[in-house]
């Protein structure tokens, strides 16, 4: 003891030495304002090097001081400032693990964290400062590894593969491709990663690379493969609760990485048993004093009962305490109870029984313990839902009425004692029972008497249009009036005979005076297909009229061209939206009821209604991630047309339900529609003419297309002035 105050003291003079001789210089180093650059680490065959990269060189080797536990090595650099930007940089290189630099004062101190305690040098070349790690830590690190295998090759050989693959049971296997059978390989566990060194091995370009295997879902996450040295360095780095077994076949050299999986009703929390291992063998020893030998080798404070007796015979090597308990237990039928640090061990039905020895205790001192009388005032929460929810009743207590326990099934919550109180007026609640059961309640109430939260939900109905049609159509017709006039109408086809041409028969008629005075002049058209428009456009097709006649003006021939070109584009935006609580059912909706009329059996007429509306139901439920699930449907309905059983509704609706981030957008449905059509009507024969078949028919052409887009956005409302 008295030298380890003395080992103090002088560690302390020694500092209190070396910072007053620090101080001393500080003057006249502050001017040089010297920065460290960097800090690298690496490996040697004589240890492991630090490299200090400096701004300006030093004047002299600086001093440190060696520290055994934990094992430290301190550098101090006097007028020298931190540049890194970082206070630790991580090595974890052969003995290295981390440098720490601090600064203090007009100095800075690097401490060099190692795994073994060890000697150093330090050398200056230029303006960097080594730091030179004694090989024997490196040697004493080495030997916390596994030599899976010998290496037995005189020439480096390149390795062939490194593969990964995932297995049956969850585990992770790095299978790696060797030269021959007789690659060295070195396997070590460093900190929370895997190390495996195959010696006296080259790794080829296109293997070194970082592979992320974390998708593979086992505990194995990346795997690194580097050269370093003489030797292929491959580091794997797993998560969470893992064990690891390596073996090779032949060539092939497998290293397989197994989740473990947590028991809570173990005494040591990992993967099954994991006590420290022992080795019992007696011949018909008692159980108490075989109890007593685990007690002493685990320290544990081991209770036995007085009915704990027998004997057993038992071998065991290297086992786990707790499995080998566990085994003892099974093997005589005893349980176990654990409390703290403390053991209970006794026969199963003993344990039984002094467990139902209790519970029945609890309950004589909960049916003799009084009863008292607490309020509670509701904020959020109707007081009649939580009488319901306390008595386990089929309808929720009036207002002003007691709840006894005579209607109670098995989901009250209160003893057979209590009894409840909802006062609607006030939206109290006046609950009487025993101690225990007030608290159960009033836990009960902070959780369930909340604000809920809310959420705006806006939807957004987009219709969007784009039409363009085109239509042309002719007129064309002859009068011959000669007839009408005093002459001969008609063409002469030989002696007496003639012919006439007219649109119809009417028309014929009336040229050559078999009709009196009957102009006919509508009669006179031969083709009469002027444009369509009905189909592109309400509004009428454009014409232009010619007529050709002789110069005694006795006969005509007309000619008429319609045409209509008619090109549209519209968009319709319908944006309804509504605010409601998690998981509260809202609806909102606008538009007209159309009237019309129905005929009732008796003959009689009456007026009924129907609805064309934009309408929005939606009811969310807010996820504990954040996120919103919404059950939808959106009705976008619009007269259509007339019918003789009434109007015709257009509809449009979709029914959904979708899971959206709060605040996100998200399209939940859509109708695309596109009309192409091209309409001919000509009259047979003339209308295939080349060219003159224009004159005999008429052509409609149009596209319509048509898209309807519902999109959705909810938000969740954390601020209350938001909502207004």
């Amino acid at each position: 003891m008295n030298n380890r105050l003395e080992s103090r003291k002088m560690r302390s003079w020694y500092a209190a030495a070396l910072a007053l001789s620090i101080g001393m210089m500080a003057p006249g180093l502050a001017m040089a304002q010297n920065v460290i650059r960097s800090v690298t680490g690496s490996q040697q065959a004589n240890g492991e090097v630090i490299r200090v990269e400096l701004s300006q060189p030093l004047a002299s080797a600086p001093t440190g001081f060696v520290v055994q536990a934990p094992p430290r090595v301190a550098i101090d650099l006097p007028g020298v400032t931190n540049g890194l930007g970082t206070s630790s940089v991580e090595v974890n290189q052969g003995n290295v693990r981390s440098v720490n630099v601090a600064n203090s004062g007009d100095r800075t101190r690097l401490v060099v964290s190692l795994k073994q305690a060890t000697s150093y040098k330090t050398e200056i070349q230029g303006k960097t400062l080594l730091i030179l790690l004694d090989s024997q830590a490196s040697a004493g690190a080495a030997q916390d590894a596994v030599h899976f295998a010998t290496n037995q090759n005189s020439e480096q050989l390149a390795l062939r593969d490194i593969d990964f693959r995932r297995g049956p049971d969850g585990a992770g296997r790095v299978v790696v491709g060797l030269a021959n059978t007789q690659v060295g390989v070195d396997l070590r566990q460093q900190g929370q990663n895997l190390v495996v060194e195959f010696l006296h091995s080259t790794l080829p370009e296109s293997l070194r690379r970082k592979l992320d295997v974390s998708d593979f879902g086992t505990p194995v996450q990346g795997i690194s493969a580097v050269q370093n040295g003489d030797r292929v360095r491959l580091l794997i780095e797993p998560r969470g609760a893992w064990e690891h077994s390596a073996y090779q076949t032949d060539t092939q050299f497998v290293l397989e990485v197994r989740p473990v999986r947590m028991d809570p009703n173990k005494l040591v929390q990992g993967p099954g048993f994991q006590g420290e291992k022992l080795s019992l063998n007696f011949q018909n020893i008692e159980v108490r004093a075989l109890l007593q030998v685990i007690a002493d080798f685990t320290n544990f404070n081991v209770v036995t009962s007085d009915t704990v007796t027998g004997s057993v015979t038992l071998r065991l090597k290297d086992v786990p305490w707790d499995h080998a308990l566990d085994i003892i237990l099974q093997a005589k039928g005893l349980g176990m109870r654990k409390s703290g640090n403390v053991l209970w061990i006794a026969p199963k039905e003993e344990l039984a029984a002094k467990e139902q020895v209790d519970l029945e205790a609890k309950k004589k001192i909960t049916e003799l313990e009084p009863v008292r009388t607490q309020s509670y005032q509701l904020n959020y929460t109707k007081a009649e839902e939580i009488a319901k929810a306390l008595t386990g009743q089929g309808s929720a207590a009036g207002a002003g009425s007691a709840a006894s326990g005579s209607g109670a099934n098995a989901t009250r919550i209160l003893s057979p004692r209590g009894s409840v109180l909802a006062e609607a007026r006030t939206n109290q609640l006046f609950v009487s029972d025993i101690a225990s059961k007030l608290e159960e309640v009033t836990t009960m109430i902070s959780k369930i008497d909340i604000p809920v939260r809310q959420v705006l939900i806006e939807a957004r109905i987009v219709e969007a249009d784009d039409k363009f049609g085109r239509a042309l159509g002719i007129k064309l017709g002859a009068t011959d009036l000669r007839g009408v006039n005093g002459g001969v109408p008609g063409y002469s086809v030989g002696g007496s005979n003639y012919v006439t041409v007219g649109g119809n028969y009417n028309q014929v008629g009336y040229q050559t005076n078999q009709q009196g005075t009957d102009t006919a002049y509508s009669n006179s058209q031969f083709v009469s297909l002027p444009a369509n428009t009905s189909a592109i456009s309400t509004a009428s097709a454009a014409t232009m009229a010619l007529s050709l006649f002789s110069a005694s003006a006795n006969r005509f021939l007309n000619l008429e061209l319609s045409a209509l070109e008619a090109e549209g584009k519209g968009k319709i935006v319908s944006s309804p939206r509504v605010i409601t609580t998690d998981q509260g059912k809202a609806e909102v909706e606008q538009g007209v009821e159309i009237p019309y009329q129905i005929a009732s059996s008796s003959g009689a007429t009456a007026v009924s209604f129907k609805k064309a509306s934009l309408r929005l139901e939606v009811t969310p439920q807010i996820t504990p991630e954040g996120n919103v699930i919404l059950a939808l449907e959106v009705n976008k309905d619009s007269r259509g047309d007339n019918t003789t059983a009434g109007p015709a509704i257009n509809t449009k609706h979709v029914k959904t339900q979708v899971l959206v981030e709060n605040g996100g957008t998200v399209v939940i449905g859509g109708i695309f529609t596109q009309e192409e059509r091209d309409e001919v009507n000509k009259v047979p024969l003339l209308g295939d003419i080349p060219y003159l078949g224009v004159l005999f028919r008429d052509t409609v052409r149009y596209n319509n297309k048509t898209e309807l887009l519902m999109f959705i956005t909810p938000k969740i409302i954390t601020d209350r002035s938001a909502a207004r």
